[in-house]
């Protein structure tokens, strides 16, 4: 039961990530105006989080569980650890910056470098994109290990 449990919660954590990121988000901004699609992006990105906590966190326990301190030496089980971190960071620390910034939000174009909304955002997307390719390598990894 743990190893089917191990095994729904990956593909909703991963394949959840890659859903909202390659079709959810795009097909948001290309139907709405980007003020709605950005509020609704972000709700759903915010839930994915706390899937991702609950996923992440799981995934730890079953690893420990399993393989017991033998599984600090498989390279899958530090790929969820640094998946759950950038999950921990986005949901912690740069959405709510992100969140703090768009009421204020007077000149959304201040560039990569401007420390407003542009950069934040930026930098959420660079943690998902990373912590994305990270679930790939998960995934892929999955076929010749438990």
């Amino acid at each position: 039961m743990g190893n089917g449990i191990r095994q729904l919660l990956t593909t909703f954590w991963i394949g959840g990530m890659w859903v909202v990121g390659v079709l959810v988000a795009p097909a948001l901004f290309g139907s709405l105006d980007n003020a709605l699609a950005g509020r609704l992006a972000g709700k759903i990105l915010g839930l994915m989080g706390w899937v991702g906590i609950v996923a992440g966190s799981y995934l730890l326990i079953w690893w420990l569980w399993v393989e017991g301190l033998r599984a600090l030496r498989n390279g899958r089980f530090w790929l969820v650890l640094l998946m759950l971190v950038c999950t921990l960071i986005n949901q912690f620390a740069v959405f709510p910056i992100i969140a703090g910034l768009k009421p204020a939000m007077v000149n959304a174009s201040e560039g990569l470098f401007g420390g407003g909304f542009a950069t934040w955002h930026a930098i959420s997307t660079l943690i998902y994109f990373v912590q994305a390719l990270l679930g790939v390598a998960y995934v892929w990894g999955e076929g010749g290990s438990r």
